[in-house]
Formats: structure tokens, sequence, C-alpha cells
């Protein structure tokens, strides 16, 4: 999953950057809100996480002009201001979601991952496709009850397909989520990627879960074709 990190405060800027990423994210940072509002606009998020004090364009007006153009990506609001009435004009304004300084880290991941959850339309950590079992809380993955270990980018892969689980998802946007769009246009990578989680998550099973659409992308699925 895809997150971007709006934070002017660079000490926490880091150590939040840090544990999104160790905790399997993909993260883009910005220190201000121009900044912030090009990077949202330019590319697709599953979160923002997005301070309300910024330099330049604050977080409030930043989140106004994203829900003005139409976009809908689930916002985590941080600001040091705790009065109900900051809390409503942010969730007015559209954040999704509020979370008053200082905070525990741990309570931010699981809101980021409730935010990741609401995104697709799922209300558990635990994915099921088949007989293949992705725990997106603990990032461990289980096929026929047996524990499958993959690489960071292999897991990041398996859960934005299973997220998906029986859409077409295109080469492009598994570029964008998983490797921030730093892919040479004709590079194999995604290809070489999705080959390797083939044959990890069809050693327990070698029933096909993952199949090509060609000219298109991949999708997962439990339905053999």
């Amino acid at each position: 999953m895809r997150i971007l990190l709006v934070e002017d405060s660079e000490r926490l800027r880091r150590s939040v950057g840090a544990a999104l990423k160790k905790s399997g994210y993909l993260v883009d940072a910005a220190g201000e809100g121009q900044e912030g509002l090009w990077l949202a606009e330019s590319n697709k998020y599953d979160v923002i996480v997005l301070d309300i004090m910024l330099p330049g364009l604050d977080g409030l007006s930043l989140l106004h002009k994203l829900r003005q153009e139409g976009k809908t990506t689930h916002v985590l609001l941080l600001t040091a201001k705790d009065t109900v009435e900051d809390r409503v004009r942010g969730l007015r304004q559209g954040a999704d979601d509020y979370l008053v300084k200082p905070f525990a880290l741990e309570e931010l991941l699981a809101r980021v991952e409730a935010l990741c959850r609401r995104s697709y339309g799922a209300k558990q950590s635990r994915l099921v496709i088949g007989d293949l079992e992705v725990d997106t809380a603990a990032k461990e993955v289980l096929r026929a009850s047996q524990p499958v270990r993959l690489k960071r980018r292999e897991y990041l892969l398996l859960e934005y397909l299973a997220r998906r689980t029986g859409e077409v998802v295109t080469r492009s946007e598994i570029e964008a989520h998983i490797y921030n769009n730093d892919v040479d246009p004709m590079s194999n990578v995604v290809d070489s990627a999705v080959c390797s989680l083939r044959k990890k998550i069809g050693a327990a099973n070698p029933a096909p879960l993952i199949f090509t659409r060609h000219g298109l992308g991949y999708t997962l699925k439990a339905e053999p074709e």
C-alpha cells in the first residue's frame, strides 16, 4: 500500500515514515503543503497522513483543494489542537480520521491500516482467497494452512492483488503502488515479481490463483480458468 506523509517536523516525519515502511508500506514524504499537494495530485495513494500546521499551504487548505478536485483518498489529519471545534472543522473539510499530537506510533499505524481496509471495502485485516490467507496487520501469508515466506516487494504485490480480488490490475498500477513509479517502462520487473510470487504461493498447493490478462495485467482469484 502506498502512503503520502505530509509533516513539517523533520524528526516526526522521519520517525513516522520509518514506522510505516517497517510495517510494509511504500511511503512518499513532504515537509510543506505545496509539495504535498503536488504529490497528492500526481500520484494515487491509499492513505494520506496530513499535518494541519504546514508552512505555505496549510493542511486544511490542502485537503479542501483535493476534495474540490474530486480526490477521494482517505486522509488522516495530525494536529496539536485538541478542541471539538478543530476536530469538527477538519472532518467537515473532508478528513476521514483525526489524531492529536503527541500520539503513539502504534495507534497511528492502526488507524492507517483501518483506512487502507476502508479504501478497498474491507472490514477485517484477514483477506481470504480460496485456501490463501493474507493477514494485512501481521503481514503474514498462509497457503493451504502452510506459511509462505515472501520478500517485502512480493508481499506488497500479493497484498495489493488480494485487496483487489477478482479485478484486473494493470502493470502501471502495480508499478505505482509497489515501485514508486521508479521503474523503466521497458523493464520486466513486474512480470518477474509475479512469476516469483506464483512459485512461492504454489508450493503448498499448485492450483493457480494469479492469472495473466494478456495486454491488460493480472488478476488474483480462487476460481480456475
